[in-house]
């Protein structure tokens, strides 16, 4: 990957003439994790302690570190930023793991069996809960050393890895498969096979297939006979990726048994894949439409990729048309199928990800020149990918539907725009990226030769540079400016509502710069999930009534103390007609359930934390009921879908880096933005990164005088973010432009 500054000047392809794809590869998502739960700041950097509580995954690239905002560019971090920083490194270590089991383990009301843990800790990965599978190991750890029992120790690090491999965590999945095999000897067929296999499965997801076949091999030689046609399977896909058919191909035959079973519609899909490595396009056709099945609940998913493959294998011949029927065959069979977590697919070694077909998709109409397609085919796939996240976790009574919205059409999103707006939309491919500005005179489409990986890293530089101090956060956003924003065209005073995608979700967009100035000099800003929520959001209510509810500062513990918070929170009441304000003691979830719906503007400054591992376990930090507290009692982002906010136009989340969770290709981060859309409200103001106190307090100040005297939100954003921005204490980004305003733009307070 390049670093930020030898990224290439773009050369902008509006004409659908870039290279042709390569074929399918099986990729995981990858998770972006920064200094989550980082603390608030004063406007000289010291730090507000926040202890360890949610815990959040440490992926590529390495996070960056809370901030140094008083200190010199070079000069050594503070042991504040220090003690911040180990926070990060050891959010998922196993001493931190086991001091959170002790506490699972004492408030079980029910103690169970250290090895019953572990089997709540297997049966919650095959399902997709994350969160809940390492809650139960980590259970299992302090159980395995209060017995003194060194093969339930192993077994725990082997449920530790599994959990983390399937989250996309494959540096702790990595760490703890290790931790297994060393401790696991005693027992290969339970902890040395399945612990090496996830060692493969990393290897694989990295791109190192002759690594991952080293370690399947070695799992293969203690798996049990239940076992070892996953990892045959997983020896084949490793085979095929380093392009050795012939050895793929015997070890493909030793897998006959499973064709009766829930592997079978796999097999088939692998067999396909072998005969395309084998240069057999016309078989690999038919095996493909074999492995759709006819009936049960999952012969849409297994119609979704006969098509892929087909598609696949149509481009093998030379038949671009049937290969782009095919493609949109499978994403119409996307529509019908049942969001679930499929382990058996993590088990094999086909990562299968229902994004990457709209890639290809989106990819292979983008070289016909057909950019407006592209667009529709890139809103629906912001919409699967939420709900393969959030499958069915929620409640039973919360609507898919309207989780969702409906995909609009361009027209439809195109006549609700107003002249002067502009909808600029981003879609990440793994070698390039496609742009779209869309107005209500139409749509232009751009092909930027930037390589996801290459944005990924460019992004951590900025944002790091920024979070730290760093002056070079100024030459960054030069950079991105040019990559980013100088090839749409965008038109002077264009007020702009941002469709990020990928590592762009982490992009503060506006301290992107140029000669003419920071992007918030030059435009309005507002971020959407996708274009066509955007415009469901600002067809909501618009003019509201000018009343607050707010909370601040609740009391947990001394160190959770964010007196500036409460501070804050005083402070803009009087800026309303009816204004409520709960602080200390009364920030409960009861307080919060009761009061909140009443609102038509919600407040929030609190800590918060988003959890890359699974974002339905993102929590706000509220007070227990009881006092005095033995800790926070935190509100999740799966308790808001809910709650009823139906009146509630504005949330704000004044707190540590709310806007973050975990990137879902092809749609918005996941975490509290969706939660709070669905629970009412139509905008939200969320933070970036740990904010410092003073210049937050002018940024709230500003934006809610603006607002109550009738500017719309993203004006008033706007007002709020220059003000700072011209404070010579707060010229840097860190202090201006770590809000976003999300949603709906045109919300203005009556007068």
């Amino acid at each position: 990957m390049k670093p930020i500054g030898q990224i290439a000047s773009v050369r902008v392809v509006a004409d659908g003439s870039t290279a042709r794809r390569v074929g399918l590869t099986f990729v995981l998502l990858v998770v972006l994790a920064f200094a989550f739960a980082a603390p608030r700041v004063d406007a000289q950097g010291t730090q507000k302690k926040t202890p360890q509580a949610a815990k959040t995954t440490q992926t590529t690239p390495a996070p960056p570190s809370p901030p140094r905002v008083s200190a010199p560019p070079d000069a050594p971090l503070t042991p504040a930023a220090r003690d911040a920083e180990a926070r990060v490194r050891d959010a998922e270590t196993i001493a931190t793991l086991s001091q959170e089991g002790r506490l699972l383990l004492a408030r079980d009301q029910v103690k169970l069996d250290g090895y019953a843990y572990c089997s709540m800790s297997v049966a919650a990965a095959e399902r997709g809960d994350f969160r809940d599978s390492i809650e139960a190991a980590s259970r299992a750890l302090v159980v395995a050393r209060q017995t003194d029992n060194a093969n339930l120790a192993a077994l725990s690090r082997r449920d530790l890895a599994i959990a983390y491999s399937y989250a996309g965590d494959l540096g702790d999945a990595e760490q703890y498969a290790k931790e297994a095999i060393a401790a696991g000897a005693k027992n290969p067929e339970q902890v040395l096979a399945p612990a090496h296999k996830v060692l493969g499965d990393i290897a694989a997801r990295r791109g190192d297939p002759a690594a991952a076949l080293t370690e399947y091999r070695i799992a293969l030689e203690s798996a049990s006979a239940r076992y070892r046609p996953m990892v045959l399977l997983s020896i084949t896909n490793a085979q095929i990726a380093t392009g050795d058919a012939a050895g793929a191909r015997a070890t493909f035959e030793q897998t006959s048994g499973v064709k009766e079973t829930l592997l079978a519609p796999l097999r088939k899909r692998i067999e396909g894949n072998l005969l395309l490595a084998e240069h057999k396009p016309q078989e690999a056709l038919a095996a493909f439409a074999a492995s759709a099945t006819t009936g049960g609940s999952d012969a849409s998913y297994d119609s979704l990729w006969a098509h892929e493959g087909m598609g696949r294998a149509y481009l093998a011949l030379g038949q671009r048309r049937q290969a782009r029927d095919a493609w949109l065959a499978a994403l119409d069979d996307s529509e019908k199928i049942r969001a679930r977590f499929r382990s058996e697919e993590f088990k094999t070694g086909l990562f299968s990800d229902t994004q990457t077909v709209f890639e290809e998709t989106i990819a292979l109409v983008v070289e016909d020149g057909d950019y407006p397609l592209a667009w529709t085919l890139s809103e629906k796939s912001r919409s699967r990918a939420l709900l393969d996240v959030v499958r069915n976790r929620l409640a039973a009574n919360v609507d898919e539907a309207q989780l969702n919205g409906r995909t609009l059409s361009l027209d439809d999103v195109r006549g609700t725009l107003r002249p002067g707006e502009a909808i600029v939309e981003y879609h990440g491919l793994p070698d390039r990226m496609i742009a779209w500005v869309v107005r209500p005179d139409g749509i232009q489409g751009f092909t930027l030769p930037i390589a996801r990986k290459d944005m990924t890293l460019a992004v951590g530089d900025f944002r790091n540079a920024i979070i730290r101090g760093r002056p070079q956060a100024l030459t960054y956003g030069t950079k991105l400016d040019a990559l980013l924003i100088q090839p749409l065209g965008v038109r002077p005073g264009e007020r702009l509502i941002i469709v990020p995608n990928g590592a762009l979700h982490y992009m503060p967009f506006q301290a992107l710069r140029n000669a003419q100035g920071f992007l918030i000099q030059r435009h309005a800003l507002a971020l959407a999930p996708s274009a066509s929520v955007a415009v469901q959001l600002v067809r909501r209510q618009q003019r509201i009534a000018s009343n607050l509810v707010a909370f601040g500062n609740p009391r947990i513990a001394p160190e959770f103390d964010l007196p500036g918070a409460e501070a804050e929170v005083r402070a803009i009441g009087p800026l309303f007609a009816q204004h409520e304000a709960f602080v200390q003691s009364d920030v409960t979830r009861k307080t919060f359930s009761d009061n909140a719906p009443a609102g038509r503007i919600v407040h929030v400054a609190t800590h918060a934390q988003a959890d890359t591992v699974d974002p339905l376990h993102s929590r706000v930090l509220l007070a227990p009921a009881k006092q005095p507290a033995d800790g926070p009692d935190p509100m999740l982002a799966q308790d808001i879908y809910n709650l009823k906010l139906d009146s509630v136009a504005l949330v704000t989340l004044s707190a540590c880096e709310t806007a973050l969770g975990r990137i879902e290709r092809g749609d918005e981060i996941m975490g509290f933005t969706r939660a709070f859309f669905y629970a009412g409200a139509s905008a939200l103001l969320v933070s970036m990164w740990p904010v410092a106190d003073d210049s937050t307090s002018l940024t709230m100040r500003t934006f809610y005088g603006s607002l109550t005297k009738g500017e719309e939100a993203i004006d008033a954003m706007r007002d709020a973010q220059l003000a700072v921005l011209a404070d010579s204490r707060f010229a840097h980004p860190f202090y201006w432009a770590p809000f976003d305003l999300m949603g709906n733009w045109r919300l203005s307070i009556a007068h």
